[in-house]
């Protein structure tokens, strides 16, 4: 692929790309979460949830996309393996004992906060170290995202 000539060093690329890399693993991991919150949700208030989920997820697959058109961006290819995403992602799959909205949600918020906290470690580093304002800038439009699903999730837990 062409070098992509946009006023930031191949090495800083790379690392860029290294931390969206990473970022894109825990969002698609997520992503693969919240269909099977949506697939596999019971309760009394199953058909509220599993549409609610269904824009989760809706959301996700945006979001996974995006990440990804970014690494594009710096010149990069997309890695695009399960196998790597595992490798690359914050995140973990843990065996739920109910299908219910309560524990759905719980491991659910625990991801997004997750994600919050990687987000939040990159947003200045991105711009002042890397040079890379517009991807610092998108970081935290994303970061934003999840701090308000966070909450959502939240408030229904409480």
């Amino acid at each position: 692929m062409k070098n992509a000539n946009i006023g930031i060093s191949e090495e800083n690329k790379q690392i860029i790309t290294d931390q969206l890399s990473k970022i894109l693993a825990d969002e698609f991991l997520l992503y693969s979460k919240t269909l099977n919150a949506h697939w596999n949700i019971e309760g009394p208030d199953f058909h509220t949830v599993h549409v609610y989920l269904e824009k989760l997820y809706n959301d996700q697959q945006g979001i996974v996309d995006t990440v990804a058109e970014k690494i594009r961006g710096m010149g990069h290819y997309v890695p695009a393996q399960l196998h790597k995403y595992l490798q690359l992602t914050h995140l973990s799959e843990q065996p739920l004992d109910k299908n219910d909205s309560q524990s759905l949600f719980a491991e659910l918020l625990r991801d997004h906060e997750s994600i919050i906290i990687f987000l939040r470690e990159n947003i200045k580093p991105m711009a002042d170290k890397l040079k890379a304002e517009g991807i610092s800038d998108y970081v935290t439009g994303l970061m934003e995202y999840h701090e308000k699903t966070a909450w959502m999730l939240r408030a229904h837990l409480n």
